[in-house]
């Protein structure tokens, strides 16, 4: 029986306990969940329906949990319920309720986690979106493993997806950066500010290749040959390079296309209509104090020039006309300032700041080598960069590690501690089991031991206490995708792999042999223990695909 399942019974009984006692049913909720104790010797799920609808109908709460007590007792499955404290319901499963659940994950495959929770949500995901002056540097490398684990969670509980990489090709920066191309084609030094690496005489180098005549070309003409065809291909490079990641986007977003297509003039005509423009000293600004900013945002200059701000309001708009319910976007740790201005640009658009629009911000990633932080990249020269980590651990190591940790706060990758294979390395010891239950499935096989067809599988055998931990464990699995999707938090579903499913399949492995030992009898307790550990490794490899990491079969 799944903890969803359960949850469907309590609510039945309350329904029966309702109409046995002529109570309005209109209290009672569409539906209700069962939580895991913390205690496990207060029985193998909890429920608090009791407490919940106690004032509704007017019923004591423990008088009320007494009589779904009773009813919930008479239902096959639960062993036994206890009243504890105010209401509270401890249920307890006998042995072939809990062990059924071993059937219901090796059946759904893939399916097992998923959900309709979000169904119904149409969100935009737009995350890493790193200018194309470099390679992407380590905090763009979080965001990536972080946004894309997302937007996989998102997909597994129902919600209709859209994730997003806008691409600047304008602006001061770019102008450096073909500046810097210029000079390195040219043998000079970089422009004070501009940008160093060995990278930036490579692509002028491809740039020469590309266009053999650029160097006989004024230095104006030159730079924009250089800008067009270097930005084109650092962003080739990005592309690939997060594409060796494991990550592809939906829709790699040009801001040229926001100019080209005049959308920043439909944006300004839009907040006119609202009422939330104005004109001072020449320059039209937006009023963004009016939703809690700390001052009025200036979106087109009195020579005319756009700012950078009206076409953030330009783009969200034109995702809010594509159907996007719920624009996402994931931003750096310098990026914090930004808050209340995009928060007041939506409401300046007539939405609803805290549905329409969220804001993420992940912080810094410190890559460390001897304990010390790795500070420059090789190749890039001043920062640490997705290729610099790849090398270092490799991609599952990276893409856990980044993903493993709450966005909000900062992380050190240690280059000793991602690469050991050992057990104190997170991501090889969720790897780790995965291999092991595919090399007990191999094993199984070679001594003639086969799952056997479903009907005949005997749940009520996997009585151990360790086989009770890890089917419970296992429950747990579609809630977590589901609370991890809504709280936009991948990494609840690495800690959970780690301290809940790893941790308790060792602990069952150690005391509940799968295989027949010498020329022992397969029995039906050994078929019942390759269920559990087939149902074991699909609850390992599907959340390791959330997380973008592979499940190996063998290490």
């Amino acid at each position: 029986m799944t903890p969803a399942e359960l949850a469907s019974v309590v609510l039945a009984a309350a329904h029966a306990v309702f109409n046995q006692r002529g109570l309005d049913s209109a209290a009672l909720p569409e539906r209700t969940v069962v939580e895991r104790p913390r205690n496990p010797e207060h029985g193998d799920y909890a429920s608090t329906l009791a407490l919940q609808l106690s004032k509704k109908v007017s019923v004591p709460p423990r008088e009320l949990a007494a009589a779904l007590a009773d009813e919930l007792g008479r239902t096959p499955g639960v062993k036994s319920v206890e009243i504890a404290g105010p209401g509270f319901l401890n249920i307890r499963l006998d042995a072939a309720a809990a062990g059924q659940l071993a059937r219901v994950i090796v059946e759904a495959g893939a399916e097992y986690g998923r959900s309709d929770r979000l169904a119904g949500e149409k969100i935009n995901l737009e995350f890493v979106s790193a200018n194309p002056t470099g390679p992407v540097h380590i905090g763009g490398v979080r965001w990536a493993a972080v946004g894309d684990a997302l937007s996989r969670l998102l997909r597994a509980t129902g919600a209709d997806v859209g994730t997003e990489y806008y691409f600047n090709d304008a602006g001061s920066q770019i102008d450096r950066f073909a500046r810097s191309l210029l000079a390195a084609a040219k043998g000079e030094s970089a422009p004070e500010d501009g940008y160093g690496g060995a990278y930036i005489a490579e692509i002028a180098t491809e740039v020469q290749a590309r266009r053999p005549e650029v160097l006989t070309l004024d230095d104006d003409a030159a730079q924009e040959v250089f800008r067009i065809e270097g930005v084109a291909l650092m962003f080739d490079e990005i592309r690939s390079s997060l594409r060796d990641f494991g990550v592809e986007f939906d829709t790699y977003f040009n801001e040229k296309d926001l100019h080209d297509r005049g959308e920043l003039d439909l944006a300004l005509t839009r907040l006119r209509e609202q009422g939330h423009l104005y004109e001072s000293e020449g320059a039209t600004w937006l009023r963004t104090t009016d939703f809690g900013d700390d001052k009025d945002r200036v979106l087109r200059k009195s020579n005319g020039e756009w700012t950078y701000f009206a076409a953030d309001c330009a783009y969200y708009l034109d995702k809010r006309e594509r159907g996007f319910e719920r624009v996402v976007i994931m931003l750096g740790a310098d990026h914090h300032g930004y808050l209340g201005r995009m928060k007041a640009m939506a409401a300046c658009f007539g939405d609803d700041p805290e549905r329409n629009l969220e804001i993420l911000i992940g912080q810094l990633v410190n890559l460390l080598r001897d304990g010390a932080p790795v500070r420059m990249s090789k190749r890039a020269g001043t920062v640490v960069t997705l290729e610099d980590l790849v090398d270092a651990i490799g991609v599952d190591a990276s893409r856990y590690a980044l993903a493993r940790y709450s966005s909000d706060s900062p992380i050190d990758i240690d280059v000793e501690l991602w690469t050991r294979a050992t057990r104190d390395n997170p991501v090889y010891y969720v790897q780790y089991v995965a291999a092991r239950t595919a090399g007990v499935a191999r094993n199984a096989a070679e001594v003639g031991l086969v799952q056997g067809d479903a009907d005949a599988f005997r749940p009520e055998l996997l009585g151990h206490e360790k086989e009770n931990e890890l089917l419970k464990a296992l429950a747990e699995f579609p809630a977590v995708v589901a609370t991890a999707a809504e709280l936009r938090e991948p990494h609840r579903v690495a800690r959970y792999l780690e301290e809940s499913v790893a941790a308790s399949f060792h602990r069952f492995y150690d005391n509940c042999r799968v295989l027949p030992l010498g020329d022992e009898e397969v029995t039906d307790l050994h078929r019942a223990r390759l269920w559990l550990n087939d149902a074991t490794r699909t609850v390992i490899a599907n959340g390791l695909h959330l997380l973008g990491v592979s499940a190996p079969e063998r290490m």
